[in-house]
């Protein structure tokens, strides 16, 4: 392999853009890279620096972007399942002999993993007895949907994580390594399943959480109350979106390492002002080596949030590289200003690539 190509990390570092920006980008083709033998994607700096400089294609609408709930027509598999000593594996292989659903297909691979993690759960987790279970096949999409009728997901996270409220289990399952039995599970099933499939819904206790990774977006919504947790995912079947590049986003050296929790999902409204919200927001980052801290729908920051979450917390955890990324420019100014106010010249984030607002150099 040419030693001019680096990894996607490198590449970020490199031309100052977050790594999911540059995935986002390089997965539609607007920047050049190559695969290695293994299959794992790799870039020329100067070649990527050439394609930036001639500025990027507009985003084409993605082909299934209104898609964003259950299909309306009959599922092709359906089976109500006890819980109690099943094999996710084997109803799997039933489904997908049944289907003919290829494991060897990008969007085959990615199903897979989704419905064998999110049963599995539903098996370890729930507290339930029973499993719905619905799988659609259509030429374009591959979809499914179980239901179990335990506790309920959120409710389960916050009795155990003691959390304040259902809402604020939410945010926590965007950071993964958060799990009610670290003895079994390592916290990764539903943060690697919400970022593989191209639409993942989880719901339960009358919340609903989206990710729509077509639009590269996250929302909470209201759900139709009922007992247990109910979980959809949706894939284009003719994806190009690699399952084990998801992985690679995410670890290094098959160790997971990197984590994006969304700032906007731990709170109801856009603004984020006290030291609490940004204590609350890092509980369990300390985890990992990197993270990146999703501004993105954020309008305001305070200067105790910022200073706790990019002084304070970073210097009692000098192991976690914390990335601000999708920050407006009053968030920014923000940032920035309380780096240089406290800490001058000794940023712990990486650099986002962004000018600074209103003249102030970080």
């Amino acid at each position: 392999m040419d030693r001019d190509l680096v990894r996607i990390s490198e590449l970020a570092a490199a031309v100052g853009r977050p790594v999911s920006w540059l995935r986002r980008h390089a997965d539609r083709g607007d920047l050049p890279s190559v695969r290695t033998e293994g299959g794992h994607r790799r870039f020329n700096i100067d070649e990527v620096r050439e394609a930036l400089g001639q500025g990027l294609p507009p985003r084409p609408e993605p082909r299934l972007a209104a898609i964003q709930v259950e299909p309306t027509v009959a599922p092709q598999w359906h089976r109500q399942l006890a819980l109690i000593d099943l094999e996710e594996h084997v109803v799997w292989r039933s489904i997908a002999d049944d289907l003919s659903i290829a494991p060897s297909t990008p969007a085959g691979l990615i199903v897979q993993y989704a419905f064998t993690e999110m049963l599995n759960n539903a098996t370890d987790h729930s507290g339930g007895t029973t499993a719905d279970v619905a799988v659609w096949r259509t030429p374009d999409l591959l979809s499914f949907r179980i239901v179990d009728d335990g506790e309920g997901v959120f409710q389960h996270l916050k009795a155990r994580l003691g959390l304040p409220d259902d809402l604020a289990a939410i945010p926590e399952l965007t950071k993964g390594k958060r799990t009610t039995m670290p003895e079994r599970h390592s916290g990764e099933g539903i943060f690697f399943t919400s970022k593989a499939v191209d639409i993942f819904q989880l719901s339960a206790a009358g919340l609903r959480w989206t990710v729509d990774n077509l639009r590269d977006d996250q929302a909470v919504g209201i759900s139709i109350p009922k007992p247990g947790t109910t979980v959809f995912a949706q894939v284009d079947q003719h994806t190009r979106r690699e399952l084990r590049e998801v992985f690679e986003n995410y670890t290094r050296d098959h160790e997971f390492v990197r984590t994006r929790p969304v700032i906007k999902l731990f709170t109801i409204g856009l603004t984020f002002i006290s030291r609490s919200e940004a204590k609350r927001l890092v509980v369990g980052l300390e985890g990992f080596s990197e993270a990146e801290i999703d501004f993105g729908g954020v309008t305001d920051v305070g200067q105790g949030f910022v200073d706790e979450l990019f002084r304070v917390w970073p210097s009692q955890h000098p192991g976690t590289q914390l990335t601000p990324v999708n920050m407006n420019p009053a968030v920014e100014f923000m940032v920035k200003r309380a780096l240089a106010a406290n800490q001058p010249g000794r940023s712990t984030i990486a650099d986002t690539g962004v000018e600074p607002p209103y003249g102030i150099e970080p």
